[in-house]
């Protein structure tokens, strides 16, 4: 473990039993992520990018192997811990959004940090700021279903910035959107990276992973072509 990687998971299998059977949903998935990186993990569908989300949004536990976030193994925190981690060190953007329908943009973002015991007024200062960074300045007070598509999802990434967690993982964050917003979207992220923060996309498109700078093609629960690993 070099002490520049902030998540690193070494031979990772996870392994499910359906109808008496193994089955194996990863299977020795090895992979480091440095600071400021941007890994894309691809694939078809059931190649595994959604177990490895989950393991690397430590979301669950590998059944061999270990994942290390900041020099700490996963594997032996509980969960109020992982709890701790996934909130402080990880920020979410998922394909549908996941915003809170009766709550406006702005107390959604403000949400996250409600858990953190911050205070009212600074909440709503930092979740503004986030806001107007991804141009809904203007839109701080309106409900979800008052906003476009790629305007829920640019709540969603301001509410993953909220924490200003080290990690943002996005799992398909283009996937209910147009190919012009998610053009958009992924310029978002872009810039998120060049700002320095560490992004990993889950996708099965390939023009979305062309953006990165480091790639995990996954068939099968095992990555059979890598860049930049």
């Amino acid at each position: 473990m070099t002490a520049e990687n902030i998540l690193e998971l070494r031979n990772v299998w996870k392994t499910y039993v359906m109808g008496g059977k193994p089955v194996h949903a990863l299977r020795g998935i090895s992979l480091a992520v440095v600071q400021g990186d941007f890994l894309a993990i691809q694939g078809p569908s059931g190649s595994g990018k959604s177990t490895a989300m989950n393991i690397v949004g430590c979301l669950d536990v590998p059944t061999k192997g270990a994942v290390f976030l900041d020099g700490k193994d996963t594997g032996k925190m509980g969960e109020s811990e992982l709890a701790v981690v996934r909130g402080k060190k990880i920020g979410f953007v998922f394909q549908k959004f996941n915003l809170i329908p009766t709550l406006s943009a702005l107390q959604n973002v403000m949400l996250p940090l409600v858990f953190q015991g911050v205070p009212e007024e600074k909440r709503k200062n930092v979740a503004e700021k986030l806001l107007y960074n991804v141009g809904l300045g203007e839109r701080l007070h309106h409900l979800p279903n008052e906003l476009s598509g790629g305007q829920q999802q640019r709540v969603a990434i301001a509410r993953a910035l909220v924490c200003n967690p080290n990690i943002i993982l996005a799992d398909e964050p283009t996937g209910n959107l147009d190919s012009h917003t998610g053009h958009q979207i992924i310029d978002e992220l872009v810039k998120l990276n060049v700002l320095g923060k560490t992004i990993i996309l889950v996708t099965h498109e390939p023009q979305l992973a062309a953006h990165a700078k480091k790639l995990a093609y996954l068939e099968d629960g095992r990555i059979v072509k890598a860049k930049g690993l």
